[in-house]
């Protein structure tokens, strides 16, 4: 089968946020392209979803695939001190009577495929194990394209009227223009695996997702999956974990002793696969938009991934984007990072909400329970942002309480849309 050259929108990357973009755009009748680097199902991390997907795959229809999937419910989030003593968890039901108050511990590479599959449903066409390898660019300077290297064959050459660049931390555009600013403070690094036959909570909280804190700052994630999966990881600094060994194996064995409740889980089950490491975790780009081009998801911008915002971000700016590029294209015209300017706005500001609670969660003399000890109104609030309603929300009280126990970073000036035609 031949397609055409040129369409409405071409969409880089199949991942949460390509695939929420190309599903949108196709449902409203634009011919959407979407070029995907990788064959899927693939592994990827990042398994934990806030409540408020909830609401972006309402909007997709598929809420009913993601309960048929039997993935494991995930209905709060714990942390745990060095001691092993467990907080209260934050029940998202207690706060937020909705479907949305349940949400998942998801396989990726499963609930990937899943999204894009769906986009393919909706309409948009998908080439798998096709690599971006440049940008097309008018006699203006805009984005008019993209040249595109299939596995197989010659570099084919696609026009289209608007480009989301949905590449995930690979952030194509970014990357190609470096135009991707690491954040000041939060230059962590991670090293992760898969267990199997761990040890479970009991009752509600078998599916929480728990934050175990280890030494300087240092915490685990551990997320129960189906089939009797935990993926657990160690996020710290890169001097604290490499400081007498560079091997991932040595370095999360030596972890696990660090803290009680980490140790008594793991050491029932058996590891397996192999040990990921990645560095630098947090990052935005320069600019979310210029002419005829936006990024979405981690192609914009990464948090670091303390309260598993990651996906989240990606569907809600897909979803965001895609709206307006959908109203961009309406218009006669090139589409201009101007069509950009209120999402630009709208998505720092939900980012810098998070960002925030962040650095105060990095900060030496901060906890939650001192926090909320000192202002017990504020647990709902608190709460809200946990679950993440970050979308056009004042979380000024909050923040002028944890100012008390933390020092807050200032909001980053970059990431809005590139309205200067003379930049990149």
């Amino acid at each position: 089968m031949t397609y055409p050259n040129s369409y409405d929108a071409i969409i880089i990357g199949g991942g949460p946020a390509g695939s929420t973009g190309g599903a949108i755009l196709a449902e409203k009748g634009w011919n959407v392209l979407i070029l995907e680097k990788e064959k899927f199902p693939r592994y990827h991390v990042g398994e934990s979803l806030m409540p408020y997907c909830y609401f972006t795959f309402d909007r997709l229809g598929v809420v009913d695939k993601i309960n048929e999937m039997a993935w494991t419910e995930k209905h709060s989030v714990q942390f745990v001190g060095q001691d092993g003593k467990v907080s209260t968890p934050f029940y998202f039901f207690q706060h937020f009577d909705h479907p949305a108050a349940k949400t998942w511990q998801v396989k990726r590479a499963e609930f990937d495929e899943m999204l894009l599959n769906n986009a393919r449903e909706k309409g948009a066409i998908v080439w798998e194990e096709t690599e971006v390898t440049e940008f097309i660019m008018n006699g203006e300077g805009a984005i008019s394209g993209v040249v595109a290297q299939p596995k197989e064959g010659d570099a084919i050459h696609l026009n289209a009227r608007v480009v989301l660049d949905g590449s995930g931390r690979e952030a194509v555009y970014h990357r190609k223009h470096h135009t991707r600013k690491r954040d000041p403070y939060l230059n962590k690094i991670a090293i992760w695996t898969l267990y199997k036959g761990a040890k479970r909570d009991p009752g509600l909280d078998e599916g929480s997702t728990t934050v175990a804190y280890v030494g300087n700052k240092g915490w685990f994630w551990n997320i129960p999956m189906a089939n009797d999966i935990v993926s657990s990881g160690v996020v710290a600094e890169r001097d604290y974990l490499f400081k007498d060994t560079r091997v991932p194996k040595e370095i999360y064995e030596r972890e696990i002793k660090n803290n009680k409740w980490i140790e008594d889980h793991l050491t029932e089950g058996e590891q397996f696969g192999e040990y990921w490491v990645t560095g630098e975790y947090s990052y935005r780009g320069e600019h979310c938009a210029t002419d005829g081009l936006v990024m979405i998801g981690d192609a914009f911008a990464f948090l670091d991934p303390i309260f598993s915002s990651g996906v989240f971000l990606a569907l809600k700016s897909a979803e965001m984007a895609a709206d307006a590029a959908d109203l961009a294209l309406q218009k006669e015209g090139p589409v201009t990072a101007k069509a950009f300017e209120e999402y630009g706005e709208r998505l720092c500001s939900a980012i810098e909400t998070m960002r925030t609670v962040v650095y105060a969660f990095y900060d030496k003399d901060f906890s939650f329970a001192s926090l909320l000890k000192a202002n017990m109104h504020l647990q709902g609030t608190l709460t809200d942002c946990l679950i993440g309603d970050l979308m056009d929300r004042d979380y000024s009280d909050l923040f002028s309480a944890m100012k008390d126990f933390a020092k807050l970073p200032e909001p980053l000036s970059h990431g809005r849309a590139n309205l200067n035609k003379n930049s990149v």
